[in-house]
């Protein structure tokens, strides 16, 4: 079964990966690649940590 699953994560990027976004266009695509945590240890709300971006 083929699905489409859409959804909103807040994105944390820091050192290289900070300077990449800086440079980004709205509405550019781009590969994001990293890892999920909780945003703190009181929510369970994820944030995705960016540790390398790949420009499209």
């Amino acid at each position: 079964m083929v699905r489409q699953v859409n959804c909103d994560i807040p994105a944390l990027a820091l050192g290289t990966p900070a300077l990449q976004v800086n440079q980004l266009q709205v509405g550019q695509r781009v590969k994001a690649e990293g890892f999920l945590a909780q945003r703190s240890m009181r929510t369970s709300q994820l944030v995705l940590h960016i540790d390398n971006i790949i420009l499209e």
